[in-house]
């Protein structure tokens, strides 16, 4: 059993003092507030909950800054993609890897204690698959093991271009599966946990209603039974209209409808829904998974936050295209989106409150729950997922306990996390991953590799 002594701590219950945690392997086995430190102790100074990034494509993080030159006419998520799509025709297997582990470093170091992986790199450059199916989610899970990040492995069933079953178009082809090529690629990944911590696990993603039908849709629900089912929806106008035309009603509407949704499930980018889709989204127990840097960064536009609030929504946030990897960043662009929007200030809390608080625990709820965690807080017998912050930073040292995460998501920078523990495990300390020497070498080393066949 090992013992962590926090000046302060945020709990389920509230803010205490002189908090002694005991971790019991993977868990939380002991909670004493006005307690003195012991011999042995990790000590911080304020202890809180980590949160979950609940959604990622980590091979995009070795894009970031290739995208921001205007091209001749409108620039949007279409021709953001089409540039994705001839990056990931270079990529191998070894690469893959050491972006990946790059990735879940800086989420650690940003206070992220686990990671959803929505997986939709699958095969080799033209469509071939690898000798093993899963050879892609192997390299996935083995980043995961070198990092120690808390891993919902994701992956994704992609098999049309379009709604109506249009063919897959060249750049999607190391994505494409049909039904049972899928079913037989998850099953190999669910055998790869076997080398990884008990606390990770693989659910599914069908990518979108236009990367996949209704039939298929159905078919790969029953076949995965209990576990995390994520799905991109209602991004932009544009693939609004398509489902509409092509199914019959909004991506939103017609999912509700049509699906057995409810609390294992996370809407990723419920970004253009009406007010009755948002109602009947919270009311469903889902989770809406908000990516705001990357909704920014495409021009997706901002999520109809206070509708969602005020009808009891969960929620969570991740980083999507790992534009930028910053847990801070991600929560105030959520709130800065609905202000601009609104003309309006302290719009995500309902009635009255801490904005900050809001966002910061919601977020670390809903994404536990969106990546079937037992996390999210801190009480006993929930995985020790936590986060420590400098609370004498010059960002945080003149604000009361009730006002520090305000002061962490409206002020301050991701570098005042100076320890964080992935369920029990101690991978980020004096404000470094434990093996960041090693991991940042090799993917200096694949991307000098990858930029000289680019």
């Amino acid at each position: 059993m090992t013992a962590i002594f926090a000046n302060r701590a945020l709990l389920a219950t509230g803010w205490t003092e002189n908090l002694r945690l005991e971790v019991d392997g993977r868990q939380i086995a002991h909670l004493t507030s006005d307690a003195e430190a012991q011999d042995g102790d990790t000590r911080v100074d304020i202890l809180l909950p980590a949160l979950a990034n609940l959604h990622s494509h980590a091979f995009q993080r070795a894009m970031a800054g290739m995208t921001e030159y205007r091209l001749a006419g409108r620039d949007s998520f279409w021709t953001w993609r089409d540039l994705m799509y001839r990056f990931t025709s270079h990529l191998t297997p070894e690469q893959v890897q050491a972006i990946a582990a790059l990735v879940y470093l800086e989420m650690q170091e940003a206070g992220y204690a686990s990671v959803g992986e929505f997986h939709y790199l699958h095969h080799q450059p033209g469509g071939q698959p690898y000798d093993r199916l899963a050879e892609l989610s192997d390299r996935v899970m083995a980043a995961a093991d070198e990092t120690g990040i808390g891993l919902t492995h994701l992956p994704v069933l992609y098999s049309y271009a379009g709604v109506g079953e249009k063919p897959l178009e060249p750049g999607q082809r190391r994505f494409g599966n049909d039904v049972d090529r899928f079913g037989a690629l998850v099953e190999q990944a669910r055998d790869g946990l076997a080398e990884l911590p008990e606390d990770c696990r693989v659910g599914i993603a069908p990518h979108s209603l236009r990367a996949t039908s209704p039939r298929d849709l159905e078919h790969v629900i029953a076949a995965q039974g209990a576990g995390p089912i994520h799905i991109h929806i209602a991004e932009q106008p544009k693939e609004v209209q398509e489902v509409k035309d092509g199914l019959g009603d909004r991506p939103v509407a017609w999912l509700l409808d049509n699906a057995p949704v409810d609390a294992s499930w996370c809407l990723i980018h419920a970004t253009h829904m009406t007010e009755a889709e948002t109602r009947a989204l919270a009311a469903s127990g889902a989770v809406a998974g908000l990516c705001p840097v990357t909704e920014a960064n495409l021009g997706d536009g901002p999520f109809n936050g206070p509708t969602y609030l005020a009808a009891g929504g969960a929620f969570g946030v991740g980083s999507d295209s790992n534009v930028l990897i910053s847990l801070t960043e991600e929560l105030r662009t959520l709130e800065y989106s609905q202000r601009l929007r609104d003309l309006s200030r302290n719009v995500l809390v309902v009635g009255e409150g801490s904005v900050g608080q809001t966002l910061y625990c919601g977020a670390a709820r809903g994404g536990a729950q969106a990546l079937g965690r037992k996390a999210g807080q801190i009480a006993e017998g929930m995985l020790a997922d936590l986060v420590a912050i400098d609370g004498q930073n010059p960002a945080l040292c003149a604000l009361r306990p009730d006002q520090l995460l305000d002061g962490l998501v409206f002020a301050a920078k991701d570098h005042v996390v100076t320890d964080l523990w992935s369920a029990g495990r101690h991978q980020v300390k004096g404000g470094r991953h434990v093996a960041r020497d090693r991991i940042v070498t090799n993917y200096r080393k694949a991307m000098a590799g990858l930029l000289s066949g680019f």
